[in-house]
């Protein structure tokens, strides 16, 4: 939250302090000290009502603002809910099935990256398909760590795509594409990086070219949904990729905008 509301003010460059698991008043003391020897506005989601109050005292004694970050939604949706609020310390972090899911979800990503166990595709809820440095990998482990079993499969140039994908039923296949101009750009960084000599065919513009317009060719044959990461962000893929999955969920995929 206050990363997005710094943005918005030009030539400001914020200094971080974090302090998390603050759970007992010797911790909070220790809090106050270093707020104390680095001042500046103290957003904090304190829920015991001791430590709370010890904070808020400190802070006027230091002539600090301070800001309970979520009292405003915890306002709203008090008020909405009708429901009594629940002073547990840290329940946010509970071991709750959706946890579990999440790290069953990370652990078929990891087990399903690079084309590995094309025969288990079906239990998938995502496959991403596309070139060579298109963000799969990391793409997938986001969305693992949103509950989504997530598996990648590369198209390689010399070979054909496994014929498998497009007999899937269950799983969501989504195209990944990215202009060649920008992907000769990743690739070269990434062989430099590596310590490869950067004048492969990897990096040939002529054939790069081919390589995307082919897979384009491919997800509009097979009647994917494709996603251009040219310009985006691996969050900002993961939320069109999650998009679309609750669309299909929906059954509103497909339907007229």
């Amino acid at each position: 939250m206050a990363k997005a509301v710094v943005a918005r003010f030009e030539g400001v460059i914020p200094i971080e302090h974090i302090y998390a698991l603050v759970r007992s008043p010797k911790q909070l003391e220790r809090v106050l000290e270093e707020v104390e020897a680095s001042p500046g506005i103290v957003l904090h989601t304190v829920v015991d009502p001791e430590l709370r109050e010890m904070l808020e005292i400190g802070c006027r004694r230091l002539g600090m603002p301070q800001l309970g970050a979520l009292d405003p939604l915890v306002a709203v949706l008090s008020g909405y809910l009708g429901a009594s609020l629940s002073s547990r310390i840290g329940a946010q972090h509970a071991l709750n099935n959706d946890y579990f899911e999440r790290m069953s979800a990370l652990d078929f990503a990891i087990h399903h990256d690079d084309g590995q166990s094309l025969g288990e595709l079906e239990s998938a809820d995502v496959v991403l398909v596309g070139v060579s440095r298109t963000s799969k990998t990391p793409t997938c482990v986001y969305l693992a760590h949103r509950g989504i079993r997530a598996a990648n499969v590369p198209l390689v140039p010399t070979q054909d795509p496994p014929e498998l994908l497009s007999h899937l039923k269950n799983p969501l296949v989504v195209g990944l594409v990215v202009t060649p101009d920008r992907l000769v750009s990743i690739r070269r960084n990434r062989l430099q990086h590596l310590g490869v000599d950067p004048t492969t065919d990897y990096v040939d513009t002529d054939r790069v070219r081919e390589e995307t317009v082919r897979a384009r060719r491919l997800f509009e044959r097979l009647g994917w949904p494709v996603i251009d990461v040219s310009r985006r962000s691996v969050e900002e893929t993961a939320a069109q990729v999650i998009n679309l999955v609750n669309e299909r969920r929906s059954g509103r995929m497909g339907a007229p905008q």
